[in-house]
């Protein structure tokens, strides 16, 4: 009851049906955020895309500017030298055919996975496991890479992964409420952006269609997209 007292409290002064500047949003949010811990800030976005084609997948990742405020554990699957560089990188967990083994086993204390290239013969038979967990190494989002200590850093610095799901949603955590609204401004101006840079060549239409921010245990608030450079001034 207490807690659904204080979520009806909180929306008190958000218009539902309003869009909000990001600076208003963010200084709403903060206002609200009177939990014992420190909510996560949460960005979502609806986009005009079908992701069950293939030229209209979403995909990516984005450095921060402000770090997310949270700590990630790094795994990296590597050998030998590598192997010693990822561990003066920080990493969490090191291992090759160890480590695979010890996932199969169902022991995955990581938050992100990297491996070397030449680990992927290993790794692959990890699909099953780390995939429906969004833990795969991948080329594409840089956690596949001899550059260890850059991937490791990028990881433990504020690198956030996106991907589309099926309703065309995009979302992620930019941030802490207990962050400076210029800090929270300016990573979900970087995630925003990140997202515009990835329009994929089958989207039509408006792309860029509704984004909300809210914190953890907060109401949403719907932003006005055309505050946003770059985004499509006919997004409604």
């Amino acid at each position: 009851m207490a807690a659904s007292k204080r979520k009806r409290n909180n929306a008190n002064g958000i218009d539902s049906e309003k869009l909000y500047t990001l600076n208003e949003a963010v200084a709403l949010l903060k206002e609200r955020a009177n939990v014992k811990f420190d909510e996560t800030v949460e960005v979502a976005m609806n986009l005009g895309v079908d992701p069950r084609h293939a030229d209209q997948q979403v995909r990516g990742v984005v450095n921060l500017p402000n770090g997310t405020g949270k700590t990630l554990r790094v795994a990296v699957f590597a050998r030998g030298a590598k192997a010693e560089e990822a561990t003066a990188a920080g990493a969490d967990v090191v291992g090759a055919e160890d480590l695979a083994e010890a996932v199969q086993g169902g022991e995955i204390n990581f938050d992100r996975a990297i491996a070397t290239p030449d680990m992927m013969a290993v790794v692959g038979r990890l699909g099953r496991v780390l995939g429906p967990r969004g833990l795969m190494p991948n080329p594409r989002l840089g956690t596949v890479t001899n550059d260890v200590t850059e991937a490791v850093q990028a990881a433990k610095g504020g690198q956030v992964q996106f991907r589309v799901e099926r309703a065309g949603i995009v979302h992620a955590g930019v941030g802490k409420a207990s962050f400076d609204a210029e800090q929270i401004v300016g990573n979900v101006r970087a995630f925003v952006d990140a997202i515009n840079r990835a329009k994929p060549t089958g989207a039509k239409g408006t792309y860029l269609k509704k984004v909300a921010l809210s914190t953890t245990m907060g109401p949403g608030v719907r932003l006005d997209v055309a505050d946003f450079r770059g985004a499509d001034s006919s997004a409604s």
